[in-house]
């Protein structure tokens, strides 16, 4: 089983690049109130991700994604706000979507592989859009800086989901599959409240 292709198949349908909220904020098409309600909203979400590392007992990269969530609140703070509970329902359908899918090391490896493989083109792409056509102050820029070349975690998942026994494969897949959906839900969550 080609576990990449596999899962990377079950991302392209929520690519979250072809997402219209990403496409607007890439294109400078946001509000900047409406990056604001994104930093609060999503930055909920960013808190969760040291969990399933430590769930998966890799403490190192835990430690490292507890010190992007201060890079998160350095962006939310550079668009004058900080880091709040999720309000917007599927925002808050992600957080427990997490929080079941972090729970368990095969579930985990599934649901970060969805997120992690997604966030070098994703950053990119929003790094471009703030540093094109957004008047904001730096602060807002080293979260997406970082993981606009951070391949590390999602060729550390691979590594993990290929030496589990086959009997979890299923599992991994499902759970990929199902965060990449609360992904794509919660970024039109957050659209259809702050765009329409």
């Amino acid at each position: 089983m080609n576990f990449k292709q596999t899962l990377d198949d079950k991302i392209s349908d929520y690519n979250l690049l072809n997402h219209p909220f990403y496409q607007a904020w890439s294109a400078g098409e946001l509000p900047v109130e409406t990056l604001r309600a994104y930093a609060q909203e999503y930055g909920a979400f960013i808190a969760t991700i040291p969990n399933g590392w430590e769930t998966i007992n890799d403490p190192e990269i835990a430690a490292e994604e507890t010190e992007h969530i201060d890079m998160w609140a350095d962006f939310a703070d550079g668009l004058d706000t900080t880091i709040s509970e999720a309000q917007i329902p599927q925002v808050k359908v992600l957080l427990e979507t997490a929080d079941e899918l972090f729970s368990e090391p095969a579930t985990a490896l599934g649901a970060l592989y969805a997120f992690e493989a997604q966030q070098p083109a994703t950053a990119q792409s929003k790094l471009a859009g703030l540093k094109e056509f957004y008047q904001l102050p730096e602060t807002v820029e080293p979260y997406f800086e970082t993981h606009s070349h951070n391949e590390h975690e999602a060729e550390a998942l691979l590594e993990r989901i290929g030496a589990l026994p086959s009997e979890s494969h299923t599992t991994v897949v499902q759970a990929c599959e199902k965060m990449s959906t609360a992904l794509w839900d919660a970024l039109t969550g957050i659209h259809d409240a702050e765009c329409t």
